[in-house]
């Protein structure tokens, strides 16, 4: 019996460091690209793509002015309109997305977010996360974080 279980963990500890080293030789490629070698743009790019899987760094629902929108629908809307533009900008869909998180100055707001990010999918629902977060950059309510996988059918 002990032996058994020995041998799962082994082989388990196996395929995942099989997996963890899978896609290191994958070439990258960037949605807002943004180099450490210069000093004048932000610290992160929009997006990475690593082989099949998009990274999208967190979006703010801002205006054009680059204000909080005064309804917390309108905020929501353009954050996910922001989601959208950088995932179809690596060439996927909003359906591509497998994992979202979400930031929420204020979780009161759950029900307004939810109203609007429930229009933006197609198909089946991405795993998801709603944390409560306090102050977020430009006093923003909401700020979202998602990864997307290229479907096998090519996206």
């Amino acid at each position: 019996m002990k032996k058994t279980g020995t041998m799962s963990l082994c082989t388990i500890a196996a395929m995942m460091l099989l997996s963890g080293t899978a896609g290191a030789g994958e070439s990258r490629s960037y949605v807002d690209a943004r180099s450490a070698s210069d000093p004048d743009v932000l610290p992160f790019s929009g997006a990475v793509m690593a082989g099949d899987t998009l990274y999208v760094s967190g979006s703010l629902g801002l205006d054009e002015n680059g204000k909080v929108p005064a309804d917390p629908a309108d905020e929501a809307r353009n954050v996910m309109n922001a989601v959208r533009k950088t995932v179809e900008a690596a060439g996927l869909t909003m359906d591509d997305i497998v994992s979202v998180q979400v930031f929420c100055a204020d979780v009161a707001d759950y029900g307004a977010f939810n109203k609007v990010y429930r229009s933006y999918f197609t198909g089946e629902f991405p795993a998801r996360a709603f944390v409560g977060a306090g102050t977020l950059l430009f006093n923003a309510r909401f700020e979202v974080q998602v990864i997307a996988v290229r479907s096998g059918t090519g996206g």
